[in-house]
């Protein structure tokens, strides 16, 4: 199935190398501690899941879904639209009120904002601009994911309180160490990084961890024993269609 939210950084694109390391652990769960936009799980399709991202607006999404999400706020791109919408999310999001309905929001700013980027400032507001698409086709529903998500279980906490089992296979894919960081009101700093790799270093079952291939990632991931692969990995960032060009990607391995 195709995700159901755009994604900046997503990982449709390494799914065939993703499947045929899953292929020999299919019947463990996967773990996900930065769910983002579900391209992998949606992907591999697994029995059972424990899909995690600290980002809580993104989490009530997938959570209603699971309670069969339908829509029934205004969709239309239009930029004065647009920003009622975002100035009502915030005050819902940060309020953590009326959850339905700013995932209905969510879903609304997720596909009109700005090249499909997720941001929030340090006070937790969404602040990403309008975008500037011709058309956009909007889902009115999410019944088609219901079944899916209803096999899974979705949290929202930092990636070393997940209660996991030795035989998870875990694919983590965190935010890159490049630039920008703000996919969240925290942030993901290099000490982050330092701390999700020694804690995936430890786990007894399958890692899966990918990030961009800098001279700091490689260092830090050789040191604690992972087996480095590399892939050029397309970029869809950029507004401009010749600054969208391959950048190096790791693939550190452990347990596989």
């Amino acid at each position: 199935m195709s995700p159901p939210l755009k994604w900046a950084g997503g990982k449709r694109w390494l799914l065939p190398k993703l499947a045929k390391l899953w292929s020999k652990h299919s019947r463990v769960r996967l773990v996900e501690p930065f769910c983002g936009g579900l391209s992998v799980s949606l992907g591999l399709k697994p029995h059972a899941a424990l899909l995690n991202d600290v980002n809580p607006a993104l989490i009530n999404f997938y959570q209603q879904i699971q309670k069969g999400l339908i829509l029934d706020i205004e969709l239309e791109n239009d930029e004065t639209l647009y920003y009622q919408h975002r100035e009502l999310f915030n005050l819902l999001n940060m309020g953590n009120r009326e959850q339905k309905k700013s995932a209905e929001l969510f879903y609304y700013l997720n596909r009109t904002g700005y090249n499909g980027l997720c941001r929030f400032n340090k006070s937790g507001g969404y602040n990403v601009p309008f975008g500037r698409y011709n058309t956009i086709n909007y889902k009115n529903n999410f019944l088609d994911y219901q079944k899916q998500l209803n096999k899974w279980v979705f949290s929202q906490k930092d990636f070393q309180e997940l209660e996991l089992l030795d035989n998870d296979f875990i694919y983590a894919d965190p935010p890159y160490d490049v630039q920008f960081r703000q996919y969240s009101q925290q942030g993901f700093s290099w000490d982050d990084q330092e701390r999700l790799a020694e804690y995936l270093s430890k786990h007894k079952g399958p890692v899966v961890l990918s990030n961009q291939a800098t001279g700091k990632v490689k260092k830090l991931y050789k040191s604690l024993g992972f087996k480095l692969h590399y892939l050029d990995a397309p970029r869809r960032i950029s507004c401009k269609p010749n600054g969208r060009h391959e950048v190096k990607e790791v693939l550190a391995l452990r347990g596989i």
